[in-house]
């Protein structure tokens, strides 16, 4: 008996999600174009492909989990007032924010056993600070990648988390259950990215970083490939 190859996130589109997409103004198609292939790369990965099969570890999701929290509360820390500096009005932090819903998921993993300290999340921690900093524009690229994704296959990976904690007896996470309808916050985001008043430089590096994002993604999704061995 051969095991089926889980499909990826971005085949199992639903009508309204392709509809959306036409729908996109014209800096947000662009950013989705690019970050297309990334985006492809980080759903072959082992991790990736072991989640959407329901095959990951309680061990792995928790680690998962655990290493998000920083970032989030680094971005969710800096990014209203750096948002609000570029022009991306009427963002909606409050109802997107992720860093209450980690701290939550972190002590109900909290059976789960300790794994060492995640390298690539340091990585990417140092990098935000940096472009926190240095380059606010490229620091929303992140934003706009890390909301993005969890308003989208986030939702397909939710189901698979919880089967595979609810198996093992655990508790399912909150990080990726929004309280107000996906499709309303999807808009609103890429309304505020959007309105972010940006020169022709800058949009060109919000593009490149929207790509760096998926690579500091991708070095954390190795990082948890290795903890199935």
């Amino acid at each position: 008996m051969t095991t089926a190859i889980p499909a990826a996130i971005s085949d199992h589109a639903r009508p309204a999600d392709v509809l959306a997409r036409k729908g996109f103004g014209p800096r947000v198609r662009r950013l989705h174009g690019r970050i297309g292939a990334a985006h492809h790369q980080a759903e072959g990965m082992a991790f990736s492909r072991s989640l959407l099969a329901g095959q990951a570890q309680p061990l792995q999701l928790a680690a998962l989990i655990r290493a998000l929290a920083p970032a989030y509360a680094l971005i969710e820390a800096r990014g209203p007032l750096l948002a609000a500096a570029l022009g991306a009005e009427g963002f909606p932090w409050a109802d997107l924010a992720r860093s209450q819903a980690l701290d939550q998921d972190i002590a109900r993993l909290a059976v789960v056993p300790a794994t060492p300290a995640s390298a690539a999340a340091a990585i990417w921690l140092e990098h935000l600070q940096r472009l926190a900093q240095q380059a606010p524009h490229r620091f929303m690229a992140h934003v706009y990648v890390r909301y993005g994704g969890d308003l989208s296959g986030g939702q397909q990976l939710a189901e698979q988390a919880k089967a595979i904690l609810a198996s093992q007896g655990l508790p399912p996470v909150q990080f990726w259950e929004f309280q107000r309808p996906i499709p309303e916050l999807k808009q609103e985001l890429h309304d505020a990215i959007e309105r972010m008043d940006l020169s022709e430089d800058e949009e060109l590096e919000l593009l490149e970083e929207s790509v760096i994002a998926f690579q500091d993604t991708q070095r954390l999704l190795a990082e948890l490939g290795t903890l199935a061995a």
